[in-house]
């Protein structure tokens, strides 16, 4: 199943790793045509530090689900990394999102992780998502240990993306960069790694007009944190992953 992919405008000064356009239609809009209740959640003894730290270590035998959006548009491909930090809160791991800045033309208010592009002075994939995450929301390296990485991800524009997977240990304090972060919020783990909550969403058309994607919504409060597109792909990748 491939996530969607629609024109993006050019004017945006951030680059879009991570989320894809909103102008052509509301994803919230799109019909629901399964959500995958049969497959099994991922087991709450796997959402340790010490079992997570073993997962990557002693990686098991799998296979990602989603690797490719279908491109559009003549960018040349492009080195980007993502942080997914799982934040070890005493309750239950959570996962650190963001919502980009609402002034923005493009994706605004959609739900990413911190990243971006792979410029020439990180020293590695990990150095740059550690880099993004440190100018988009100000979390600081101090917390974060590094676990490894998923395999990479296309994004419709030809990013190819690495998603770094990350433990981050509480205490930290976050400062947001107005001009591309408008939010950011925590989602458990457990809710991610439910298939309960994937909901698989399918578009009517031709061409690049048939898309299918997931969503993961998550109730904050009274606030639906809708989780779709690039970003839910990469976590059910993680999904396949933790639950093999």
């Amino acid at each position: 199943m491939t996530p969607p992919s629609v024109a993006l405008e050019t004017v945006d000064p951030v680059e879009p790793i991570n989320a894809v356009s909103r102008a052509a239609f509301e994803p919230r809009d799109v019909p629901v045509i399964r959500v995958d209740r049969d497959l099994p959640a991922v087991a709450a003894e796997r959402f340790t530090a010490q079992a997570l730290r073993a997962r990557f270590a002693r990686p098991p035998v799998w296979e990602p689900e989603l690797r490719r959006e279908p491109r559009m548009g003549n960018r040349a491909p492009a080195q980007a990394a993502v942080l997914v930090p799982i934040v070890m809160r005493e309750k239950e791991p959570m996962v650190l999102l963001t919502e980009r800045a609402t002034q923005m033309s493009t994706h605004s208010g959609q739900v990413a992780f911190p990243g971006g592009r792979v410029d020439p002075e990180d020293a590695n994939i990990a150095a740059a998502a550690l880099r993004e995450a440190w100018e988009e929301v100000g979390l600081s390296a101090d917390y974060i240990e590094v676990l490894g990485s998923l395999p990479t991800y296309t994004t419709v524009t030809s990013f190819i993306v690495t998603p770094v997977i990350a433990l981050v240990q509480p205490g930290f304090q976050l400062t947001l960069s107005p001009s591309e972060v408008a939010d950011a919020f925590e989602v458990p783990l457990s809710h991610l790694m439910n298939p309960a909550n994937h909901r698989r969403h399918a578009m009517v058309g031709e061409g690049l007009n048939a898309r299918q994607w997931f969503s993961m919504p998550y109730q904050d409060g009274a606030q639906e944190r809708f989780v779709w597109g690039a970003t839910a792909g990469m976590l059910r990748n993680l999904y396949r992953f933790l639950v093999a």
